[in-house]
């Protein structure tokens, strides 16, 4: 059911999927039934914003109009790009919902032109260099079917690299509040969210310019559970020279800190927060230290990981191969950036062949 833009949201509606029949109640056989005999299915609206990102932002296009979901509106955000991205995004025109292309104030403001336009019960985010995998709309649909409850569903995303090969899953969790104020990190393009609960949450902050999407992941969180589907990958984020947390790796401990500190003062999260409270500041630390060994800040890197230790030595699991490989490049293990990389690749095409 669609809602006109002056009408509050109503967190009682769920979604409304009257015309899906779902064949099985586990997530990962995310099969659709189309019934003919219904009118409609919930519409899904997607906002890609963009800049400069020619080189990728056809597959990102085309990953969205592919998909084999019948009722899609797709928005393309962008922020008087100079390179050929209008071009791309010209031709493409025709089936979209509508786009743009103009000055903006940053990714934030661009992503929240498009939450603006955007009229589907769910709403999907996915940058001009990420993917969609076949299916991932549907799934999310479906997910919302069987919990029209939940603030937002997400899935694994894999990652590729500026070639579009596959070299690491991200693998998640069923992460609550607790979990995602402690920074577990949700890979973003694999996010869709009730847009009832986005209206009720707010947009993007824009205030943030590498965590917005964790900052606002949290806030719809505080109003209503998140879902995780497991055994699916409906995304995949795309890592190459030019993206934000590659180029800019060592600015996201800064607004790690900010957002912990947002966390222990916003009444919203209290008292989890106080009960939390070393958690949320070991996850800051844990994940300012992830940034500072990709941007080959070693010995930072390994202070960042000790005060995570200190405040909840618990927080180790899962990190300590890279608390490791921080200590070797602190030692000034030549090449080891590139070795990593090639272990990781031959690691995950091996898991692929299993």
């Amino acid at each position: 059911m669609r809602r006109s833009p002056d009408r509050a949201p109503d967190l009682t509606e769920g979604v409304h999927c009257d015309s899906i029949t779902v064949t099985q109640p586990e997530y990962y056989c995310l099969n659709f039934i189309y019934n003919s005999t219904m009118p409609t299915q919930p519409l899904v609206s997607v906002v890609t914003p963009s800049f400069n990102q020619a080189a990728f932002l056809e597959q990102t296009i085309r990953s969205v109009l592919d998909q084999d979901y019948p009722n899609i509106e797709y928005w393309v955000i962008d922020g008087g790009s100079t390179d050929e991205s209008v071009d791309i995004i010209r031709k493409y025109g025709s089936r979209l919902a509508g786009w743009v292309s103009e000055k903006d104030r940053g990714q934030a403001d661009g992503v929240n032109k498009g939450l603006a336009k955007a009229t589907g019960e769910i709403v999907g985010w996915l940058n001009s260099d990420d993917l969609y995998y076949p299916g991932a709309i549907a799934g999310a649909v479906e997910a919302f079917c069987l919990h029209p409850e939940a603030s937002f569903v997400f899935s694994d995303v894999e990652s590729i690299d500026e070639h579009g090969s596959a070299f690491n899953l991200m693998r998640y969790g069923d992460w609550k509040l607790p979990e995602l104020m402690t920074f577990h990190i949700i890979g973003q393009p694999g996010v869709f969210m009730r847009r009832a609960v986005l209206e009720q949450a707010g947009y993007l902050d824009p205030s943030y310019n590498y965590l917005l999407d964790v900052q606002l992941w949290l806030r719809m969180a505080a109003i209503a559970e998140p879902l995780y589907v497991p055994g699916t990958v409906w995304a995949a984020a795309r890592i190459h020279s030019d993206a934000k947390n590659v180029a800019h790796a060592q600015k996201f401990g800064a607004e790690a800190f900010r957002l912990a500190k947002w966390l222990c003062e916003d009444e919203r999260f209290y008292p989890l927060s106080s009960q939390l409270f070393n958690k949320i500041w070991a996850g800051a630390h844990r994940l300012n230290a992830f940034y500072l060994v990709e941007a080959g800040q070693f010995k930072p890197a390994l202070r960042s990981y000790a005060k995570m230790l200190r405040l909840a030595p618990a927080s180790s699991k899962g990190t300590l191969k890279r608390m490791g490989y921080a200590a070797l490049g602190a030692l000034g293990a030549q090449n080891l950036k590139q070795r990593y990389a090639n272990w990781r690749l031959k690691h995950y095409q091996k898991r692929l062949e299993e």
